[in-house]
């Protein structure tokens, strides 16, 4: 079976703002941005890579959702974190970034597992909701 993440669901409390978080603090591009930006979408999103996306979505949207999985309690169920694997280089400019915009990292790491094996170094910061997102690198 060949599986790929296809897309991740974070809420958030104000759209745009993480929108901008998302695209100008971490550097992902805008999926939906405009169309949102003009309300001809219901959330925007981010991507991760070729296949994977991050659909930001209201918490207000949260009310249905149970409905819509058939499970019960999973609209604004929290995860722990998620994690996003990027180049050194981009790892380093993403640190100066994180500065520019005044986020802090509340959290580093060394030689920590990961999908693609052991990563030398990872940062944690929250979100503009407290989500957290784990950076690192591979070599």
């Amino acid at each position: 079976m060949d599986v790929r993440l296809d897309h991740l669901v974070c809420w958030v409390s104000d759209q745009l703002s993480s929108l901008h978080f998302y695209e100008q603090v971490i550097g992902l591009p805008g999926v939906r941005a405009e169309e949102f930006r003009h309300g001809q979408a219901a959330f925007p999103s981010v991507r991760i890579s070729s296949e994977t996306i991050l659909d930001l979505m209201a918490y207000d949207a949260s009310r249905g959702v149970d409905e819509g999985t058939g499970v019960s309690g999973t609209a604004g169920h929290p995860i722990n974190h998620l994690c996003l694997a990027v180049s050194r280089e981009d790892f380093d400019a993403l640190q100066v970034r994180l500065k520019q915009h005044g986020v802090e990292i509340t959290g580093t790491g060394t030689n920590s597992f990961g999908a693609q094996g052991i990563a030398p170094e990872t940062i944690f910061f929250p979100d503009p909701d407290g989500n957290v997102l784990e950076v690192r690198y591979y070599e």
